[in-house]
């Protein structure tokens, strides 16, 4: 079992970075891969990044791709999303997700409760 807790949310404007972090609970952090994911209102929820029990294999949404860098700290139970460049398209509630393995589908088996990202233009 894994417990996750997202802070780092809020506003800001265009052109403006952000960096969410994940805390997780449970012994067995490091087994798990890691991922996050965001839902603006009305819309389905989409995967933003992930990356591997170990930190080495990242994948990222080709929307977010070179503005985002998620990372990972075993040591701390910790995963960050780090959002530069923001645009108002990435207005969202963003979750973060654990799964045994990697995956970019939206089959995670543990969740936060997310944390709001409001861009403005």
């Amino acid at each position: 079992q894994v417990q996750l807790v997202e802070s780092g949310g809020g506003s800001v404007q265009a052109g403006g970075s952000l960096r969410l972090s994940c805390a997780a609970s449970g012994r067995t952090f490091r087994s798990y891969a890691l991922g996050w994911f965001r839902q603006d209102a009305g819309k389905e929820r989409e995967f933003v990044a992930a990356i591997s029990t170990g930190g080495v294999l990242r994948s990222y949404a080709p929307s977010v791709k070179g503005r985002f860098t998620i990372s990972r700290d075993n040591a701390q139970n910790t995963v960050a999303l780090q959002m530069n460049s923001l645009k108002p398209e990435d207005t969202a509630v963003y979750y973060c997700a654990a799964k045994t393995v990697l995956s970019t589908r939206d089959d995670y088996e543990f969740w936060g409760r997310g944390t709001q990202v409001t861009v403005s233009s």
